[in-house]
């Protein structure tokens, strides 16, 4: 079974943020930066950079962990970001293709 992703995405001066869930973090990726679908909310908010994720080994265990995540207040969701990523760096440089 293949693994599966919570992860945050932030607009560039990370005032929006936005969680999701996918199991191809990598073309889920594309398909935000890319503006794959116009009238969603990350192109919209112009949220693509990936300011944090976490691998799952099942889909229902990341699903669980999204819905937490969005239950919660910006301020959760911000220490969440800070332990895995201080600076707020788009961690996708390097290994994602950019728009």
């Amino acid at each position: 079974m293949p693994n599966s992703f919570v992860y945050i995405l932030s607009s560039r001066n990370n005032s929006v943020l936005y969680t999701g869930v996918t199991s191809n973090l990598s073309k889920r990726l594309i398909e935000h930066k890319t503006k794959f679908y116009p009238n969603s909310f990350t192109a919209r908010y112009i949220c693509s950079k990936l300011v944090y994720f976490l691998e799952f080994q099942n889909i229902k265990d990341a699903i669980s962990f999204e819905k937490k995540i969005k239950a919660g207040n910006r301020r959760n969701k911000e220490k969440l970001i800070q332990s895995l990523n201080p600076d707020w760096k788009d961690l996708s440089e390097g290994w994602i293709m950019k728009p």
